[in-house]
């Protein structure tokens, strides 16, 4: 992925993530909101929140969003939701917190 220059002459940065994200993304673009799923897209949403670069995973993290009709707080309310009533990533690697 070529590095982006910006108008304030910074350029985007590559996330050390961005090819296994890439593919998680991809899988969510053709998903159903499901609980995982909303998980998935919560914790990819926190990674790149304010990320200098990965521009077309951020985008399409809003297109996730705005086909399952979702704002991004009701997202995370749904998240929280979910995380207080079961383990999402239960049978997959119970250390899955990365949210960086």
């Amino acid at each position: 992925m070529a590095a982006n220059v910006e108008s304030s002459g910074q350029k985007d940065q590559q996330h050390p993530l961005w090819s296994s994200d890439r593919q998680v993304v991809n899988q969510l673009l053709d998903a159903q909101p499901t609980d995982y799923n909303l998980a998935e897209l919560a914790r990819l949403r926190i990674r790149y929140q304010n990320f200098p670069g990965a521009r077309d995973i951020q985008a399409d993290l809003d297109k996730v969003l705005q086909q399952w009709q979702l704002s991004e707080a009701d997202l995370f309310a749904k998240t929280r939701q979910i995380h207080q009533m079961a383990q999402v990533y239960r049978g997959r690697n119970n250390q899955r917190e990365d949210w960086s």
